[in-house]
């Protein structure tokens, strides 16, 4: 097992999930009959055939379970990981919602390959729904997005119910070695290759602020030891209305995305009396994958620190300073190897291995305050199986020390966010919903839109 991958193993708790999950909202295709739902799972649980990343669990050795090895399963039991569930009157979506926070709350069983995957029927408005989860030792957030998207397919009249375990898997990048040592010594020889960059980096960081730092960030209301239930919030937005943030205001997307965010974090803090005189820091998730390894399983992200400008009022200039921020990370990580830029993004977690530690949280800056990733999603409307994809909504893991998650994904137009928030530290999660709207209604005043 790569250590990157043992670490999500080694890091879980009772109250620290380590899976990644997404809840999907599907039209049913017209005329259905009220057995398209059970018609759809049986085609679903056909697919027979199952990738090694499917059949995978930590390996018992010396009679306990590790994080050092993978143990692979010859049969599946499939309908133990593929299940059929309906939701209580009156089916709402807060019902499916309250579903999918308690399927996100539950751990694993490593005693069997670790992927769960729900379809969900019983809402008001004949849509269903699919929740899926995967342990973040078998793959990172935006590899498992790529692989559901290669289940669908752009064709309304497409019969065809394609599983996830069963496609054909892109190869994963070669390790430094074919052992778990292997694979440490390489690690070793990525920390000693920054060497090199030391003096660039430090120049990058302390004179030319260019770089942010962790260990920088204020305490906040999100950055406390937290409890294992969480609470899942979802809602889609116009793709088009932060494009024209980005087209007026002369930023990137991702910059637009992150102020309409932060802006959100801003009202919500301010309602909770609990906003810092310090400016927020988020660590953005950035894929290291080229395209043709896009969900060739285990984790290559990297991650760069934004300052999220929360301490400044105004719209306008709060996007602007997001800009500058990512702008300048940007620059410093784009004149460093793939392998250097894992190294520095451990570097940038590590502090998150000794939240554990008694009194570590409440008396060390958090290295950041929270995660926002934006996901690569689909262009075009998209089916499976004849039914119409109508929302995608990443739900990812929450380490100690990290209360809230935002994650959003491109989905035909639509912005997708998947919020997912410690129950017992962040409440009225869905108030945060509220304060993207007014957020981005702010940003496109602040730009004359």
């Amino acid at each position: 097992m790569a250590p990157a991958d043992g670490v999500f193993l080694f890091a879980e708790s009772r109250e620290h999930p380590m899976h990644v999950g997404g809840l999907s909202l599907f039209e049913p295709p017209e005329g259905a009959g009220p057995g398209f739902v059970r018609e759809f799972t049986d085609a679903l649980i056909g697919n027979d055939e199952f990738q090694p990343t499917f059949r995978k669990h930590p390996a018992t050795i010396m009679g306990g379970i590790t994080s050092m090895a993978w143990a692979y399963d010859d049969e599946i039991d499939v309908d133990y990981h593929v299940r059929r569930s309906a939701l209580a009157s009156p089916g709402r979506v807060r019902e499916l919602l309250e579903l999918a926070s308690r399927l996100h709350t539950s751990l694993l069983d490593r005693h069997r390959p670790l992927w769960e995957l729900y379809v969900v029927e019983g809402l008001n408005d004949g849509r269903f729904a699919m929740y899926s989860k995967m342990h973040h030792a078998l793959i990172d957030g935006i590899s498992a997005m790529k692989l559901m998207q290669r289940t669908l397919s752009v064709d309304p009249d497409d019969p065809e119910v394609r599983a996830q375990w069963s496609l054909p898997r892109r190869p994963r990048p070669k390790s430094g070695g074919s052992s778990p040592l292997g694979s440490l010594v390489k690690a070793a020889g990525s920390v000693a290759g920054l060497a090199p960059s030391t003096v660039k980096l430090a120049r990058a960081a302390l004179f030319e602020q260019q770089l942010t730092l962790p260990m920088t960030a204020p305490h906040t209301m999100f950055n406390v030891k937290i409890g294992g239930a969480r609470r899942c919030a979802a809602q889609s937005w116009s793709a088009d209305r932060v494009l024209s943030v980005k087209k007026a205001a002369g930023v990137s997307f991702n910059d637009a995305v992150l102020a309409m965010c932060s802006g959100a974090l801003r009202y919500y803090l301010i309602e909770q009396n609990a906003l810092p005189d310090a400016p927020l820091i988020a660590m953005v998730p950035v894929s290291l994958r080229s395209k043709e390894e896009a969900d060739s399983g285990g984790n290559m992200v990297g991650s760069i620190l934004c300052n999220l400008a929360t301490d400044i009022e105004d719209p306008a200039e709060r996007l602007e300073v997001i800009s500058a921020s990512m702008r300048g990370n940007k620059k410093v990580f784009a004149e460093l190897p793939r392998v250097q830029v894992l190294a520095l993004s451990a570097l940038n977690m590590a502090p998150l291995t000794l939240a554990g530690v008694p009194g570590f949280i409440s008396s060390t800056p958090p290295p950041f305050n929270l995660v926002i990733s934006n996901v690569p999603g689909l262009a075009e409307p998209m089916y499976y199986g004849g039914a119409r994809l109508d929302g995608s909504y990443p739900l990812s893991a929450l380490p100690e020390g990290q209360a809230l998650n935002i994650t959003l994904v491109n989905n035909a137009g639509n912005l997708d966010f998947g919020l997912v928030g410690c129950r017992r530290s962040v409440p009225h999660l869905q108030r945060l919903l509220t304060h993207l709207e007014s957020s981005l209604n702010d940003m496109e005043v602040a730009v004359g839109i």
